[in-house]
């Protein structure tokens, strides 16, 4: 289906763009299975930090991790999303060694009991490949190939699906750059950049995924933004399906009369039924339940608008 473009005296808008993003056809190929993308899917984060922002600490163990992910599996989660290196404001960056001890022996022992897609959260090669050898079947590139261009080489090698997220800076400065002034603008680039590196090393189409970063790199208002025009960037790249992780961030804090993490639940909600309804396939979240029936609610009133 191809967009219907109507315009007026003063704007355009693509009538259909939301139509074709969210409801036509399409799947995720990953280095183990196609996963289709035919209804909105949540992505899952287990972090086994001591440090992130929201629940470093709390799944550091084998065993808490995999009481978690059964947890989040009877919950409705459709991926699992691990990570072991916290992209806070202020964390520090840590050495690949120490990232696979923290993530490899999870990421085994989930894919050992649960039959569930499973996502590496790093922007490092070595841990990519690790974690792909471990039972991981997605690699989430918070850097968009920026920090390491052999993650890509990875993906194309393995087959394994890989999102790739707009931000700016190293890891050090990427929270602390003054804000870009065309916000839209500089994510569209970024993407064409990382489309390109990645299809340059081989990975195939159907294994990309795009994220906007929210909170990475974006003042409140940029944030907002992105989430309120997304229409416009997955009318943009509508052959690649497009994640939003906007779960418990600072600015629904702020928005919320500056709410603690664990006070963010309603805010977090209101951007996932939103991106959904501007043509996001996935949202990656902490609170699988209540996100899961937030987005079906919203795919289902999208659908009345066809």
């Amino acid at each position: 289906m191809e967009s219907v473009i109507v315009e007026t005296s003063t704007f355009h808008f693509s009538l259909f763009t939301f139509h074709c993003s969210l409801f036509t056809f399409m799947h995720w190929q990953t280095s183990r299975r196609q996963i289709s993308l035919d209804r909105p899917l949540v992505m899952a984060i287990l972090n086994v930090t001591p440090d992130s922002f929201s629940d470093g600490g709390e799944f550091m163990s084998v065993d808490d991790a995999l009481r978690r992910a059964e947890t989040m599996i009877a919950e409705g989660a459709d991926i699992i999303d691990i990570g072991g290196e916290s992209t806070r404001p202020g964390s520090t960056r840590i050495d690949p060694e120490t990232e696979k001890r923290r993530t490899m022996p999870v990421i085994d022992a989930v894919a050992n009991r649960f039959d569930i897609p499973l996502s590496i959260d790093t922007s490092k090669s070595k841990v990519a490949r690790a974690a792909l050898d471990a039972g991981a079947e997605i690699i989430n590139d918070i850097s968009g190939l920026r920090w390491d261009k052999q993650i890509a080489d990875v993906a194309a090698a393995t087959g394994a699906g890989l999102v790739l997220m707009h931000s700016r800076g190293s890891f050090d400065e990427m929270h602390s750059l003054p804000p870009v002034d065309d916000i839209l603008a500089d994510v569209t680039a970024d993407f064409r950049r990382s489309i390109h590196i990645a299809g340059d090393c081989g990975v195939a189409n159907e294994q990309m995924v795009l994220d906007v970063g929210i909170g990475f790199g974006k003042t409140q208002a940029q944030n907002l933004e992105l989430l309120g025009k997304l229409d416009t960037i997955v009318s943009e790249f509508e052959h690649y399906p497009m994640l939003v992780a906007a779960s418990r961030k600072s600015f629904i804090g702020k928005i919320l009369n500056d709410s603690s993490v664990d006070e963010r639940l309603g805010g977090s909600l209101a951007c996932a039924a939103i991106a959904i309804f501007n043509g996001a396939k996935m949202i990656r979240v902490h609170d699988v339940k209540e996100t899961v029936d937030v987005v079906k609610i919203a795919a289902q009133i999208g659908r009345q608008r066809t």
